[in-house]
């Protein structure tokens, strides 16, 4: 198990995300969080290669300054819906236009991670399908008074209020929170088991 593997050594999250470190700590994975401050480009051939190339360069930036033997994760997460990448909205207006679109429609959610141990960096990344009920106008608003989706990619949190608009998950619910569990677990397993 995660906890058990990772029991005696020195990890590091290189990401400011409370769920991240709620995910970590739920884990029982004892992690010094130092966050990235990268610039992430979204520009990208499909939405998996962009997650990964983010996670990459957050993991690598962080792990140049750590010894070689501590393990540094990066993650990132994006929504995906009609060709377009919904990130965290830069305001009410835009968390409003992001809401609205996803209404009663099917999306995708993306995580990158990339884990950097002993000058090697391995990359994965999970695909959840999430649908949403129809939402009211009403609803929208008073989702957005709530402060919740302001810090989130697609505008909406799984694990807080935006859970009551979820008609349905394929996938891992972990992905959409922003870190799928089993596919670090298969990284971690990867680079320090084998």
């Amino acid at each position: 198990m995660l906890h058990q593997i990772l029991a005696n050594k020195q990890v590091v999250l290189a990401s400011a995300s409370p769920r991240r470190k709620e995910i970590f700590e739920m884990l029982k994975i004892n992690a010094l969080i130092f966050p990235a401050l990268v610039a992430e480009d979204s520009q990208c051939s499909s939405p998996h290669h962009l997650v990964m190339a983010h996670a990459k360069l957050k993991a690598e930036f962080v792990a140049a300054k750590m010894p070689a033997d501590t393990i540094v994760v990066g993650a990132d997460t994006i929504v995906h819906i009609n060709n377009i990448v919904l990130s965290k909205p830069v305001d009410k207006y835009e968390a409003y236009e992001h809401l609205n679109q996803l209404s009663g429609t099917k999306h995708n959610v993306y995580s990158g991670i990339a884990v950097c141990y002993k000058n090697i960096t391995r990359l994965a990344y999970a695909r959840s399908l999430v649908e949403f009920h129809t939402l009211s106008k009403q609803e929208i608003e008073d989702y957005i008074a709530t402060g919740e989706p302001l810090d989130k990619a697609g505008a909406y949190g799984i694990q807080g209020y935006g859970s009551q608009f979820i008609k349905k998950i394929t996938g891992c619910y972990f992905n959409v929170m922003g870190f799928p569990v089993s596919t670090f677990y298969k990284l971690i397993k990867e680079l320090i088991i084998t």
